[in-house]
């Protein structure tokens, strides 16, 4: 059986707590990583692997994610006039043609198994992916999630992205239990959310991306609250497993919590190194930081 996955849910509702005040009025997914938002690199992602339909799950604190993604005509007519071709372009195109954002509310922080929960309706009976834009995941060749939809399609199964941690912070994981497959890919036996670390099956822990059947929907239904009181994912993933097969892709890249200060000042950092405009001018600025030091 293979999968056409068209359709990808953004979980955005959080209150950004460790960001404040700077998400006292911002959403923590239009935080800037160089010159873009970070809920725009997750979307590229989205758009890069076919994903045609964004659903955002959101609250009353997000109007800011649907105006970025919406036109602003004012500007792009001032743009226009002042001759500013290249700007214009750039906020043209933030979404490319033929894809489409949907918006529903979570009307409760209960946890990102009932964020997802909350996309049903609009997700219907498909395949379909959900990405964390707080997990910016850089992939020099391949985009993760492009990887991720592609393994889904051969295998006719669910795919949730994992990374190796420290054994000493598997507690603030989801961690999988694994069969290896081949290099990078394994087969779930099992999944733990933030086990005790001498009970953690591995070190391989799950990242914000997820390729999901539909039948995870039902199985959110029935989930009772978990780690930290909320309705987990990886529980109705532990319970798909009885169902069906889920692969755990271990993905060649760079992780960067941006949930976390340090984490986004490194994507910044790292970005920024990698940007056409600032690269040069940029490592001469910390190579001359680290000769002063």
């Amino acid at each position: 059986m293979s999968l056409n996955i068209k359709k990808a849910v953004f979980p955005v509702a959080g209150m950004g707590t460790r960001f404040l005040p700077a998400t006292k009025a911002c959403p923590k997914e239009m935080l800037p990583v160089v010159d873009k938002p970070l809920i725009q690199y997750a979307v590229e992602e989205a758009v890069a692997a076919g994903i045609t339909d964004l659903i955002f799950v959101t609250s009353w604190t997000k109007r800011p994610i649907e105006d970025h993604f919406d036109k602003n005509f004012e500007l792009e007519y001032k743009l226009e006039q002042a001759g500013k071709d290249e700007l214009l372009e750039t906020v043209k195109n933030i979404l490319p043609k033929g894809v489409n954002c949907f918006y529903v509310r979570q009307p409760e922080a209960l946890g990102l198994g009932h964020a997802v929960l909350c996309a049903k309706d609009i997700v219907g009976k498909e395949p379909f992916a959900v990405m964390l834009a707080d997990d910016m995941i850089y992939c020099e060749e391949v985009p993760c999630l492009n990887s991720m939809v592609n393994l889904a399609a051969e295998s006719g199964s669910s795919v949730v992205a994992v990374e190796q941690v420290p054994m000493e912070r598997v507690n603030k994981y989801g961690v999988i239990d694994p069969i290896t497959v081949s290099d990078r890919l394994y087969k779930l036996q099992g999944v733990v959310e933030k086990p005790p670390i001498e009970q953690a099956p591995s070190n391989l822990s799950i990242v914000g991306r997820y390729v999901l059947q539909p039948r995870i929907f039902e199985l959110l239904e029935n989930t009772r609250q978990g780690a930290g009181g909320e309705i987990q994912l990886t529980d109705a993933i532990a319970d798909l497993l009885s169902e069906q097969d889920v692969f755990a892709y271990e993905f060649d890249g760079t992780r960067y919590d941006c949930g976390s200060k340090l984490g986004h000042m490194k994507a910044n950092v790292e970005y920024a190194l990698r940007h056409p405009e600032l690269n040069g001018a940029f490592r001469g600025y910390l190579e001359g930081l680290k000769l002063e030091a």
